[in-house]
């Protein structure tokens, strides 16, 4: 099988490469419904668990990538081993680095506006291949919406982006996915932010080592309470595992 069951989450056992190749082959398909992707971590998982709406959105996406090396390891103890990690950020990024060969249009929603508007001016000039056809800040209201959707219908881009932060953004493209007229969508967590040099990410030594969240804490102490959720998902595997 091409997935393995993380606690009611199916996660996908693709390597990073075969999924940018499976996102490519979406962008070039035509007239199929939204490939709704998502970049799960333990924290999404744990969510799912007590979230009924989270739990239909997860099992109706196309895809589901391990987003943490929680779900690494959790994969491994269950016998059923996940190669490697597929964030959010490495595979926007993959996507923007092989646009000259694999052309597509972009819609960015989301972040501030000053970042917003830095991270696509940014894209537009690194990338050849990428086509911003629209974006729009993550602070709109409610009322708002309904333009924005629309915009995003009327401009059709290949590859809908959003960093509403998770799960948002994945309640966001699951409630107008049938509207969106997008071909790939998904959730980008702060990948604006560091594609904007508002924040920086971890050193590829902390990235090797899989202790990137360690950083991101140490950078930002205030996530501490986020944090508290990977030793409930440790037990919660652990337990799971042993019954």
């Amino acid at each position: 099988m091409n997935t393995v069951n993380i606690l009611g989450v199916p996660f996908s056992k693709r390597t990073f490469s075969e999924t940018v190749a499976l996102v490519q082959a979406q962008i070039a398909a035509e007239d199929k419904p939204l490939f709704h992707l998502i970049t799960a971590n333990p924290e999404i998982v744990m969510a799912a668990r007590e979230d009924q709406q989270l739990q239909t959105i997860v099992k109706e996406a196309g895809i589901i990538t391990p987003d943490g090396i929680g779900i690494v390891l959790a994969a491994k103890w269950q016998g059923e081993p996940i190669q490697e990690r597929v964030t959010g950020y490495d595979l926007l990024i993959r996507l923007l680095e092989e646009a000259k060969q694999h052309r597509f249009s972009l819609y960015i929603v989301g972040s501030d506006e000053e970042t917003n508007a830095k991270a696509a001016q940014i894209i537009a000039d690194q990338y050849d291949g990428v086509t911003i056809v629209g974006r729009h800040n993550g602070f709109f209201k409610p009322g708002q919406e309904e333009a924005l959707v629309a915009d995003i219908a009327q401009k059709r881009p290949d590859v809908l982006i959003v960093a509403l932060g998770a799960p948002n953004a994945e309640r966001w493209i699951f409630k107008y996915k049938s509207r969106l007229s997008a071909k790939v969508a998904f959730g980008v967590g702060g990948s604006l932010d560091v594609i904007a040099g508002k924040v920086k990410r971890a050193p590829v030594i902390w990235q090797k080592l899989n202790v990137e969240w360690l950083y991101r804490l140490l950078k930002q102490p205030s996530r501490w309470r986020r944090q508290l959720v990977l030793p409930r998902f440790a037990v919660t595997i652990l337990t799971s595992r042993r019954r």
